[in-house]
């Protein structure tokens, strides 16, 4: 990936998971058997719930190498992102499908769908709905925990090192030399951004290294690897000093509040009821500990520099 000045000053991260990146990327792990420990467990669980009607979206996304790009319309609203993805042109339909072509022989309903078929495409959209209902919802909570996580860490990058700092530490398949962004990938693709800048999209079923569309007519983006999953409860290292200041509880609601979230999700990482987390995160406030704040009904929680500090000494 080639950086101008330009392109620096616009590279930004998503503010939410892509509902249909994580869905085609996803079937990559349903169907090679890769990922951590986390996704082996999801991946045990989809496979004896699978729908049929998902039948159509598993011609489209082989276990590796390239799926069409017109899966992966931009967007953060899986209704918004199907309807764009229903009314997809004729032209980009068959530009895609000849290239999957290339690796996987295309079935009747391929050949449909590359004329732009009402039916064909009606069908394309229930699979991918079916498929997400099945294998994305039930997991939806845990992805948004996880990119919320490796959000705020970003952003710290981002304030401590800036643009370039944030793009050193990507992941280990990605070395920026500037003004040039290497990527491990299968196959040789060079992609110049002209000055569009660049859009990051941190990814639950990303794994390893990062992708992108063939064609990236409009900003370019890079679905990258979330390098580290949450775990569902977090065990508590803190010192028996930080422990004896704020009591074993709070002291654990503080650490899981390190790599911010939502009241709910550092209930669920506490292992504690949400009035239990809503009430040590208002005492962690007041103390100056922690900086909370409303979006919609939910609150997000992060540590001040206060509260880092005080994580930094705990032993």
């Amino acid at each position: 990936m080639h950086f101008s000045g330009d392109d620096l000053g616009r590279v930004r991260v998503a503010t939410r998971p892509d509902p249909l990146w994580e869905t085609t990327l996803s079937l990559h792990r349903l169907q090679r058997g890769d990922g951590d420990l986390r996704v082996r467990k999801w991946r045990g669980a989809v496979r004896s719930r699978l729908p049929k009607a998902a039948g159509p979206l598993l011609t489209l996304v082989p276990p590796s190498g390239y799926f069409p790009d017109f899966l992966t319309p931009s967007g953060e609203d899986l209704d918004e992102q199907l309807d764009l993805l229903c009314g997809t042109e004729r032209r980009a339909l068959r530009r895609d499908l000849s290239m999957l072509a290339r690796s996987r022989r295309p079935t009747p309903w391929a050949r449909d769908l590359g004329d732009a078929n009402p039916a064909a495409l009606g069908a394309l959209t229930r699979a991918v709905r079916s498929y997400h209902r099945a294998a994305i919802e039930p997991a939806w909570n845990d992805v948004l925990a996880c990119f919320d996580r490796q959000r705020a860490r970003q952003a710290g990058i981002l304030l401590a090192d800036g643009v370039e700092g944030l793009l050193r530490g990507l992941s280990p398949a990605m070395r920026w030399k500037a003004p040039v962004l290497e990527v491990d990938y299968p196959v040789p693709h060079e992609l110049h951004l002209d000055g569009r800048g660049l859009l990051l999209i941190p990814s639950y079923f990303c794994w390893r290294t990062g992708v992108t569309l063939v064609e990236n007519d409009h900003v370019p983006v890079l679905v990258h690897p979330i390098e580290e999953h949450v775990p569902e409860t977090v065990h508590p290292d803190h010192g028996p000093a930080l422990s004896a200041l704020l009591g074993h509880t709070r002291a654990a609601v503080l650490e899981t509040i390190e790599g911010g979230g939502r009241t709910s999700d550092v209930a669920r990482r506490a292992g504690i009821s949400m009035s239990s987390a809503s009430q040590h995160a208002t005492v962690l406030r007041e103390a100056g500990l922690v900086l909370s704040t409303r979006e919609g009904n939910t609150v997000r929680h992060h540590l001040t520099q206060l509260g880092s500090a005080l994580l930094r000494k705990k032993s």
